[in-house]
């Protein structure tokens, strides 16, 4: 008598449901952990920054980048050349330059051969320019002097820290650990990356886009 192959019970697709339920929960639970270890780390990368300027300012009466007396500072320190004038307490040149003679690209070999902050010191290597968790660009420069802050409008302070390639959600979720929650407004803002404006308002934003954000001080 030929046999009538059994199908799966209820009891067991509920079980195989379940089991699925909790993998998917755990793979959720999982990125959002990764996704806020992220931003804490970027939101440090912010905030480490404007200590690094001050805590150099204060040792050496000098803004790392455009300290004028650099060499006698720091061992192997490299004076910079461009752009506007050393010593005018401003730290010249755009945020991303890549240019080793600029004030804003020195500014990391100043803190770091200082102490203050950890990273390699010779300039125009591959790894010398600091990055965000999201492998984007971290940066500072003075908001006036030669190189006027024009990424994103109507922000004002003394300096800016801008940090690129950071997707629309974690743009949103740094502005509520940084700031007033909203991108548009505030000394913490975001714009889409490479899109100058006045900030991009956060239930604008898609998650996935890449963004750049910039902070105040």
């Amino acid at each position: 008598m030929k046999q009538i192959p059994k199908g799966f019970t209820l009891i067991e697709l509920a079980i195989v449901l379940v089991i699925i339920g909790l993998l998917l929960g755990g793979v959720l639970k999982g990125q959002e952990l990764i996704n806020s270890a992220k931003v804490k780390n970027m939101a440090n990368d912010f905030k480490n920054t404007q200590i690094v300027l001050y805590g150099y300012q204060d040792k050496f009466k000098a803004l790392p980048g455009d300290d004028a007396n650099v060499l006698s500072h720091v061992s192997n320190g490299v004076l910079a050349s461009t752009p506007g004038a050393v010593g005018n307490a401003q730290i010249e040149g755009l945020w991303n330059s890549d240019t080793v003679t600029d004030e804003t690209y020195l500014f990391w070999q100043h803190v770091r051969l200082s102490g203050l902050a950890p990273g390699p010191t010779t300039i125009g290597g591959a790894v010398y320019v600091p990055r965000n968790a999201e492998g984007g660009r971290l940066g500072i420069q003075s908001i006036g002097g030669s190189t006027p802050f024009t990424l994103i409008t109507e922000m004002t302070g003394a300096f800016v820290v801008c940090s690129d390639g950071i997707v629309g959600k974690l743009a949103k979720q740094l502005d509520v650990t940084l700031d007033d929650g909203e991108t548009s407004t505030g000394s913490v803002r975001a714009i889409a990356s490479g899109v100058p404006g006045a900030g991009v308002a956060s239930i604008a934003i898609i998650d996935s886009n890449l963004h750049t954000v910039c902070m105040t001080f």
